[in-house]
Order: structure tokens, then sequence, then C-alpha cells
């Protein structure tokens, strides 16, 4: 026992055992909420942004309201405190299992108000609640007596790592939605035995007395700082994810390694043995400049190269400035004031890059501000004894700066072309190294170290980067990404979204343009189904398209068809749309009726035998829409098929193997198949053709062998996958289609 001016403690192993335990279960069981709570919500929201941005609010209002009530509870007696916290978890467990109430949205609900009030009456007790532990135990740890409260963070952080790695490839593999409520509810009954364990150890100390042994609150100038530090590395997860999905490779579950990264960090800046953060931050300029020069590299390997640099970034950069936040961090009386402060910042954050951003940038520009923001806050010293002086300030630190400074805006002006001077190869290489070589010996000067990445990011491909995103049309953002019109092989124009293909149009004459390409070529499974459409229902037929990309399906309609196509992103039709870019749609089929909206819902809303062609084109990238691939949805596309309709899916994809979720889903639902791998000629490479994958079922077997039969064509067997169970809207999981070898 020990006596102190807060009262009687315990200390010892048990007392930091029992805080650990209860902080990483808290913390493991908010990062299981969000994904979990998204797969339930998908089949019934769908995947708007509109959906997902006010979802991203609900989670951050309410996390940022936890903080909040974790600081409010301070005023109270220690106590007292945990009375409140345990009757504010039990009231919440009322709601439980945690899932969504049972209400749909009106056909013209606001999802901006809609969402958030579901969100908020299913889930908002519990989140609160759960959201408030980490603050919270780490305070009631200082009363303890127990020592520094702030390393507990690392263990918060572990927690949330603990749960973003088990739900992909653990809970949602092997559980059903239904099972993982149930396991969720286990693991908060759980914790909830951890705080009263926790509470009733706390010391009997007065407001009063605590407010007394108070230091004075930290100023705004702190408080600022902590906020800015918080913020950087929060804006950076995303516009890193999103910089390496757009630029670099696309991937299922990519976005799982930057955010561990970043909740990795905290474990090592706010451990209490500070050797292993010392390390980080001494490397963490030169894996920044790394960072910043791999950013425009589109090589084949070093892609893979840089793309791994970009995550090891975030982990740098977050462990430095998450390192100055420890050393900020004020006595253990303002702990909740300090990470509730922490919590806007991440907000902020957060908020820049995935609401403010896709409005006033058209390509990843808030990535290039966040790494300059990092550059900026380091506060690193620099790695040679002789630069060390040179920065300690004084005249010649002021002279030096200039003096670089002025090198480097040279060079970009010689190797840029700008004073029209002949610029070679050799030229433009030895300008970067020149570059990278002030940038390291910049380190430990703020100011120039920040001048010397920007710059570096400039050489480096940005000045490109930014002529292509000023030409008018070139490049457009929406919530869903970054699309690029590019020029193609033999004349064409590409329409790309990050790395994957959306769609070819070749030009030079009216028969040219409307000529299917890419995914669609005449001899591929659509083009050989849309063909052999006014034959097999008829001059009327009725066609569905799911997903618009360039509008290349188009050119299969025929006059008296009735085409609706279904677009989740306004931006796509705008393109799609445009004749100055594309014009598909213009000469082949401008009559056609284009809905935006998630596919999922406006199937529900689509008359039962109202489409005798339906085609699924929305796979080909690194997230695939699982809800438009379960046993309800393809109740949904039967229900609306007329009854020798066909359904055309399309299953090319770089890293999934979507066979076997389309055969389980066959043969579960009595649908006949087949499907059609098609490889282009090299004279069908000059059309600009690629392969492609497509699987055509339908309810009648006379239809799919009328398809086979007159399209003259191979077409080959379905073949389920032994123990693959087909998609529900319970459970589905894209882990066990990974395929890196494809």
């Amino acid at each position: 026992m020990a006596t102190t001016a807060l009262g009687t403690t315990q200390s010892g192993k048990w007392d930091r055992a029992r805080f650990v335990a209860t902080i990483f279960t808290g913390s493991f069981l908010l990062f299981l909420v969000q994904p979990m709570i998204a797969r339930m919500a998908l089949p019934r929201l769908g995947g708007a942004p509109t959906v997902w941005n006010s979802a991203m609010l609900v989670y951050q209002a309410l996390l940022l309201a936890g903080y909040a009530y974790a600081h409010w509870l301070g005023r109270f007696a220690a106590r007292s405190q945990a009375g409140i916290h345990l009757a504010v978890l039990i009231l919440a467990g009322l709601t439980l299992p945690i899932g969504l109430i049972a209400s749909t949205p009106p056909p013209d609900a606001n999802p901006f108000l809609w969402v958030p009030w579901l969100l908020l009456v299913s889930i908002g007790p519990l989140f609160f609640a759960v959201s408030a532990q980490a603050p919270l135990l780490q305070r009631w740890f200082a009363l303890s007596d127990a020592g520094d409260p702030y390393p507990l963070y690392a263990a918060s952080n572990l927690g949330s790592f603990g749960g973003l790695i088990a739900y992909p490839f653990l809970v949602e593999p092997l559980l059903g939605v239904t099972d993982q409520r149930w396991l969720w509810t286990a693991g908060y009954g759980l914790l909830v035995l951890l705080v009263a364990w926790c509470g009733s150890r706390l010391p009997r100390i007065s407001a009063k007395r605590e407010e007394a042994a108070s230091s004075p609150a930290p100023d705004a100038r702190t408080v600022g700082t902590w906020i800015v530090l918080a913020g950087v590395p929060s804006g950076l997860i995303l516009s890193t994810t999103l910089h390496i999905t757009t630029d670099l490779v696309a991937m299922p579950l990519l976005w799982v390694l930057p955010l561990g990264a970043y909740l990795l960090s905290f474990t090592v800046a706010f451990a209490s043995n500070r050797g292993p953060a010392g390390w980080v931050i001494r490397v963490a300029p030169l894996i920044l400049l790394f960072a910043c020069f791999g950013v425009f590299i589109d090589y084949s390997w070093l892609v893979l190269l840089f793309g791994a640099i970009s995550i090891l970034n975030v982990f740098t950069v977050s462990v430095a400035l998450h390192s100055r936040l420890f050393e900020t961090r004020p006595p253990a009386q303002h702990l909740t004031l300090f990470y509730l402060m922490m919590s806007v910042g991440g907000v902020l954050g957060g908020a820049f890059c995935a609401l403010l951003a896709p409005m006033i940038f058209n390509w990843t520009y808030e990535h290039l501000i966040l790494l300059m923001a990092a550059a900026w806050l380091m506060r690193v010293a620099s790695p040679f004894d002789r630069f060390v002086k040179l920065w300690d300030g004084g005249p010649t630190a002021r002279r030096a700066t200039i003096l670089s400074i002025i090198a480097l805006v040279a060079i970009v002006f010689v190797t840029k072309g700008i004073l029209k001077l002949p610029v070679t190869a050799s030229l433009s290489r030895v300008g970067t190294i020149a570059i990278i070589t002030i940038a390291v010996f910049a380190i430990g000067n703020r100011i120039l170290f920040t001048v010397a990445a920007a710059i570096l990011l400039v050489s480096a491909g940005g000045w490109d980067k930014i002529a292509q995103s000023l030409r008018p049309g070139a490049m457009t953002r929406s919530f869903f990404g970054i699309y690029a019109i590019r020029d193609g092989a033999n004349g064409s124009r590409v329409l790309v979204h990050g790395t994957t293909l959306h769609g070819i149009q070749n030009r030079g004459s009216p028969e040219r343009e409307r000529m299917a390409t890419s995914y669609y070529a005449p001899l591929s499974g659509v083009g050989l189904a849309l063909r052999s459409a006014p034959d097999m229902f008829g001059p009327q037929a009725r066609v569905g398209v799911v997903g618009l990309g360039a509008g290349t399906l188009s050119c299969y309609a025929r006059p008296g068809q009735a085409w609706t196509i279904y677009e989740i992103d306004p931006a796509v039709v705008r393109i799609a749309r445009d004749p100055g870019k594309f014009t598909f749609l213009a000469r082949c089929n401008p009559g056609a009726q284009v809905k935006v909206g998630d596919a999922r819902l406006l199937v529900e809303r689509a008359p039962t035998a109202s489409t005798d062609v339906l085609v699924l084109d929305a796979f080909s990238s690194d997230s695939v829409p699982m809800h438009l691939l379960t046993k309800e949805a393809f109740a949904d596309y039967r229900r609306i098929l007329s009854p020798g309709g066909l359904l055309m899916v399309h299953i090319s994809n770089r890293y999934l193997d979507l066979e076997p979720v389309v055969a389980a889903a066959a043969l579960s639902g009595g649908w006949s198949g087949g499907m059609r791998r098609y490889r282009p000629d090299p004279a069908g490479f000059d059309r600009n053709e690629t392969g492609s994958d497509w699987i055509a079922l339908s309810p009648s077997r006379a239809t799919t062998e009328r398809l086979v039969t007159d399209s003259g064509q191979q077409w080959t067997p379905l073949h389920p996958r032994n123990g693959f169970l087909q998609w529900t809207d319970d459970h589905s999981s894209v882990l066990p289609l990974i395929d890196f070898a494809k």
C-alpha cells in the first residue's frame, strides 16, 4: 500500500493486467462494430456514397461524444464515475443483440437524414458507451496510482488492430451475421464485467480532492498542436489508401494495411520503452522522401515496392507525430481532454480526405498536402553531426536555407523545361538525384526539408500530373474514386477508374466509334448474348445493365429494344453522356433509360418479369459489391427476368476467382448456365479487345442451350468448388476467392 495526495491505491501486475484487458476488449469490440454493421446494412441501404458518408459521420460523432462523455465524467468522484459508467453500459445493453432495427427507408428518404437516424437508433447507445473506454479506463488507472496511464493507449490500439484483422480474416469467413451479433453480445457482457472489476477497485476520492491536486489546464496553443498532430496521420491513412488503389495497384483487403500500420504506430509511440520509437523517428524522414519519390512511379514491379513504402510511411510518420503527442501529454488530471482533442484531430483529418477533398480536387492532391504537412511536423534532428550544428540557427543557417531553396527551384526550372532549354532523360535523373541529396542533408531544418519534399514531389511526376488534371475533362473525381480519360492504343480513348479499366472507344470514324471493345467484344460472352437477343426474345427485347462504364454495351442495342441501365455513380453517367468524351450512348443508344442508385435497391423495385436480358457488370475492381451476388440478390434477378430470360454475369477480375460464387448460386437456385472465356487473337487486340470471363444463367435450360448453339462458340460448364457455400445476406467473404496467381 502507498498513500498519495489522491488517496490510497494498489499497484502490481494484476492492477495493470485488469486495466489492459478491459481497454483491449473495448477497443477490439469497437473495431468489430463498424465492418459488422456495414455488412448488415449493405443489402438494405446499398452502396451509394451518400449512405457511407453519412455512416462515417455518425461513427465519428459517436466517438467524439464518447470521448466528451469520458471527459465530463471527470467532475465526479472516482467511485461515482464507475457507477455512472456501469449504468450507461447496462442501459445501452438493453438494445442487444447488436444489429439494425427492422426499418426500411421510404422511396423518397434523404440518406443524409435517414441513415444517421437508423444508425443512431440501432447502435448509437452501444457505440457511445464502448467508445468511452480507452480514455476513461486510463483515467481510472491513474486514480489507482498504478503508474503512468498513457502507455495503456498502446493496449487500446492493439485491441483495435486485433478487431481490424479479426473481422475480414476470421469473423466474416467463419460466421454469419446472426452469429456475429451474438458473438459481439457475449463480448459486450465480458466488457461490462471487466469494467465492474476495474471500478470496484477504485479508491474513494472526492472530486474536490482530485481537483485540488490538479495542475493548470493546457493552453490553447498546446491543444491546437494536439489536434494537428492527430489530424495529419488520420488523414494520411485515407489518402494513402486512395493513392495506392488509384495510381499503383488495387487488390482486395488492401485497405487493412494502412489502417493497421496507423493503429500499430500507437503501440510504439505510446510505449513505456522509448527505444523503438526513437529508432523509427530517426528513419522516418528518409522513408518519407522515398514515399514522395514513389508517388508517381508506375513501372511494373516498382509499383509494388513503392506501394509497400507508402504503407511503411504511414507507420513511420504516425510514430513520429504520435510520439510528439506522447511527449507533450499533460498530467493525468487532463488525460481525457488530451484524448478528446486527439479525437477532434482524427475527425478533422478524416473529414478533409473523405468529404472535402473529393469536392475540391480532381486527383489525390490531399495526399501530397499531407506528406508535406508530415515533413513540417516531424522535427527530427539531422543524422549528420556537422549539420546538427549548422541547423541550430543563426545567419549561417539562414543563408544555407535560402541558397538551398534557390538551388531546388532552379533545378525544377531547368529539368521541367520552364526555361525552354533542351531537357534529356539524363538531365532529369541528375536533377532528381540532386533534389534528393539536398533533402537528405536538409533533415533537421524544418523549412528546407519541407520545401525539398515538395520540390521532390513536383520533380518526380507532380508537374506532369498537375498538367494532366488541368486539362478540361481529363480527370473526374467522385466519392467512389477518380476517373481518368487517356489516349490509348490505335487512336483509342480509354476510361479508367484507378487501375481498373472501364471502357475503350476506337476513334477515327462513326463506324469505329460504334465498335464494341475491351471486355465487351463481339465474341465475348456478353457480345454473343446481346447479338442473339433479337432472335431469342424478339425485336422488342428488354435489356437491363448493371454498370454503365463508358457505355460500350449500348452499341449492341437495336431499334425497338428497351434498355435500362443501373449506375451507382452520377459522375460515370456524366462521362458516358458527354459526346466530347465518349459517344457510345449518343451514337448507339441515346434513348436508354439510366437509373442512378444502388442496383440491388433499384432491381428490388423493378416490376416482375420486366427484363429479358440482365447484364451484371460490377465486379472487375478490387472492391466487389458482395450484396449483388448473394442468394437474395439472385432471387431478385430471377423475379424480374422473363420465364426464359437470360442473366449475364461478368466475373473478370485480377485477384478474385468469382466462378465459385456464381456456380454455387446457380446450383442452389436451379439456374442453367455456362461460362465463356474469351481471349482475343492479334486482330482482336488491334481492335482494342481484351480477354473476359462471362457466365450465362437462365431459369430455362432451353435458353442457355440455344445461346450456345446460336453463338457457335465454345462455352464450358460451371465448376462448383467443393465445400463452397452460396453467399447470402447473412454470410459471405471474399477471402476464399483471393487468387494472386491469376
